[in-house]
């Protein structure tokens, strides 16, 4: 079965150093029937005012939330962790936060979100990593092609910051690498096959 082919039906996301402007590339090219939901993992500040979902609802065509416990992911929804929690998806496609230790000096961690997308999505899950500067997503996008999901990650020399998308290619390897502009017209396409 070819990717386009697979019936995706979840994108994770996970972005640390100059994600404002990867985000700001990415998410408006999605239309607004939009097959798939998504979840974000934005590094930030625990105690940081999580200004991400309002900032993002101004530019995009789908509806961007701050992600709480017990949310259905709907497709056509975006779901922007808090600060200071893991943002976590459950085997019954709901969310949820804990608070437990920062994994990869992060709390969110991007691992996190890619590793219990994958045991809950199998194959039908797309894991996208960005710019950023520290290896955190590169255990979780390993799980997301080890159960046989879609491996997205940025092109190093098209981001702010390249620790992230580099580790994530070593260590896990990638389906696709795709520059930052060329990502959101990627995800849209496979979004149209239903």
């Amino acid at each position: 079965m070819t990717q386009q082919e697979k019936n995706y039906k979840t994108i994770v996301i996970g972005v640390s150093a100059g994600g404002l402007e990867a985000l700001s590339t990415i998410l408006p090219a999605l239309p607004q029937d939009f097959s798939m939901a998504v979840a974000v993992v934005q590094h930030m500040k625990e105690d940081g005012d999580n200004y991400l979902p309002e900032y993002l609802n101004r530019k995009c065509r789908l509806n961007v939330l701050e992600a709480k416990e017990k949310y259905s992911l709907k497709s056509g929804s975006i779901y922007i962790a808090p600060p200071g929690y893991h943002l976590l998806i459950e085997r019954d496609f709901t969310l949820s936060l804990t608070v437990d230790p920062p994994v990869c000096y992060s709390r969110p961690s991007i691992d996190v979100l890619f590793e219990t997308a994958a045991d809950a999505y199998g194959q039908s899950l797309i894991g996208v990593v960005l710019t950023g500067a520290n290896i955190d997503g590169s255990k979780g996008l390993k799980k997301i092609r080890k159960k046989g999901g879609l491996a997205i990650v940025q092109k190093p020399d098209t981001a702010e910051a390249q620790a992230m998308p580099s580790s994530a290619i070593e260590i896990a390897g990638a389906d696709h690498i795709l520059p930052l502009t060329g990502i959101g017209p990627f995800l849209k396409e496979l979004g149209r096959i239903k």
